[in-house]
């Protein structure tokens, strides 16, 4: 399973938005980590609508709520997707998630 974490990937003097573009293309999943701070994000937007427009992340779209806020802010179509909330138990939140991959989760 391919990921992508910009903090640890993308270094200063690189062409960061093709950095991520590229990143982008060898994920197999769109995990969406849902906050205040996600929904008013351009760039979290971008990479919403990039994931939405691609076949390949058909039902690999996964928000995560994070902190409480209005996902309807950054998309109409989140609703419909299954969500997983980290907010009130991480372990249990992670269990549904690892599952949700096919991996176990031992807490």
């Amino acid at each position: 399973m391919n990921s992508f974490f910009s903090k640890k990937n993308i270094h200063g003097a690189q062409e960061w938005h093709d950095e991520l573009g590229a990143a982008l293309k060898r994920c197999d999943w769109f995990l969406l980590v849902l906050s205040p701070d996600a929904i008013h994000s351009t760039w979290v937007k971008r990479e919403l609508i990039y994931a939405l427009q691609e076949q390949r992340f058909e039902e690999r779209i996964l928000p995560v709520l994070y902190k409480t806020c209005d996902a309807h802010k950054l998309s109409w179509t989140l609703p419909g997707l299954q969500r997983i909330d980290f907010r009130r138990n991480f372990h249990q939140a992670c269990h549904e998630l690892f599952a949700l991959w096919g991996l176990d989760y031992k807490f």
